[in-house]
């Protein structure tokens, strides 16, 4: 059963924009149609940084909203990720705000970052 935009709202915030994005701010064809509520207790379950130090010595760019709900989640990845690494604050963005909102400021990061990181890995392996 579809959740409806009151039962979205007092979930808070964090919970409306995501359903908020189910609709037509976000909605494409192919999705389904719903947002539930217990998918939340997956997001809340799933530990995205006990290998994380495996990703190195591939380059890590995290663009991450100050108002995400996650915000903490993009501290501590790149706190825990090896070099090179870059965390990029986006000034007044949700988690959600990053999907649409703010794809240029996000955008903008990530030829700079990869140029800078992968080109200078070619060359070393060139050598």
């Amino acid at each position: 059963m579809r959740t409806t935009q009151q039962e979205a709202r007092a979930g808070g915030r964090y919970a409306y924009e995501g359903w908020e994005y189910s609709t037509d701010r976000g909605r494409h064809p192919r999705q389904p149609d719903e947002f539930t509520f217990p998918s939340i207790d997956k997001i809340v379950n799933f530990n995205a940084f006990h290998l994380i130090d495996l990703i190195a010595p591939r380059p890590v760019l995290v663009v991450a909203g100050s108002e995400a709900a996650t915000a903490w989640m993009s501290d501590e990845a790149v706190k825990k990720a090896n070099e090179p690494k870059r965390l990029r604050w986006v000034e007044g963005g949700s988690h959600i705000d990053l999907h649409d909102r703010y794809v240029p400021q996000v955008t903008a990061e990530i030829v700079p970052f990869f140029t800078e990181n992968l080109a200078s890995r070619e060359a070393d392996a060139a050598v």
